[in-house]
């Protein structure tokens, strides 16, 4: 018996942590002096031979999908991806998410790429799971296609945490 309810208070505890991490938004200063708010990225697709790690970013004005993808293009080619990120949802539809600014961080060892959420389409990222993104990987491959299999509802997790955050202030 004693067992069991120890048993009970550790699933108990570690679901209630884990709940409680869900919304662990972090902050940065960005160069202009701006501020961004984002959460850690997680990993939506993995292979061998390459990787997608995707997270929410805001400047509480607009949302953002950052897209880190392994391997990426040196600086100067990648500096060139201007294309828009096709993106598609539980829901059976297609959205084209806009080229923000591609990033390259820690020494150059991470490329992100931010794409803008149309303000009409937060509503469906913030209920529907993404399936999969293309985006045109210049210096790389031409497109490149991901379908995702782990974590598919992190972005919906991820943009609530950031509304909800905003209906309370």
């Amino acid at each position: 018996m004693r067992k069991m309810n120890f048993l009970f208070l550790f699933l108990f505890l570690s679901f209630s942590l884990k709940g409680i991490s869900q919304c662990d938004i972090k902050n940065r200063v960005q160069a202009d002096g701006s501020m961004m708010y984002f959460f850690e990225p997680t990993v939506f697709y993995t292979t061998k031979s390459k990787s997608l790690k995707i997270n929410i970013v805001t400047d509480k004005e607009h949302y953002f999908v950052s897209l880190q993808p392994t391997p990426f293009p040196e600086k100067k080619i990648g500096k060139k991806i201007k294309d828009d990120l096709i993106i598609h949802l539980a829901d059976n539809k297609t959205y084209t998410l806009a080229h923000y600014d591609t990033q390259y961080r820690r020494n150059d060892s991470i490329m992100q790429v931010l794409y803008l959420i149309d303000d009409k389409d937060i509503e469906a990222f913030a209920k529907y799971e993404a399936v999969t993104a293309e985006i045109n990987m210049k210096g790389t491959e031409f497109i490149r296609s991901y379908n995702f299999k782990l974590h598919k509802n992190a972005i919906v997790e991820q943009l609530n945490c950031f509304l909800k955050k905003e209906e309370n202030e």
